[in-house]
């Protein structure tokens, strides 16, 4: 029988100078769906987004070096980056260039069967969206 997670979400927080341009990539370019939002005094804000099943990925410095030479030509990931899988990579990534993400890395299928991209997104956040290609079949 297998034991129930303790742990029931995974929520990234994540501080946002230009909260308003953040809001609008993430939201509206990525499509994260808005599951919930509120203010308070002295002009807090926070907004929730659903980004769908989370995991938390561990690698050794090793493993990073490799991703970083499979994804990006060797260029170094930050020591924070947030991957996204989605649907149709190659689209997704010109979609977030155009709503404001600068790029990193172009596509590319990688060695474990998806199609990566890396990009620099709004509120500092590196960012890596994937397409899982053995799904396709």
């Amino acid at each position: 029988m297998e034991t129930p997670n303790p742990v029931r979400q995974l929520r990234l927080v994540v501080e946002a100078e230009d909260y308003d341009a953040a809001l609008t990539f993430y939201r509206d370019v990525l499509g994260l769906p808005e599951q919930e939002a509120y203010q308070g005094e002295g002009g807090a804000r926070v907004t929730i987004l659903d980004a769908g099943r989370a995991t938390l990925e561990l690698s050794n410095p090793a493993q990073v070096r490799m991703i970083d030479q499979v994804e990006a030509d060797g260029l170094p990931s930050l020591k924070l980056r947030v991957a996204f899988e989605v649907d149709d990579a190659a689209a997704r990534t010109q979609q977030a260039v155009a709503g404001g993400a600068e790029l990193v890395a172009e596509p590319r299928e990688t060695p474990w069967r998806s199609l990566n991209s890396r990009l620099n997104g709004p509120a500092g956040l590196q960012l890596t969206l994937f397409q899982e290609l053995d799904e396709l079949r």
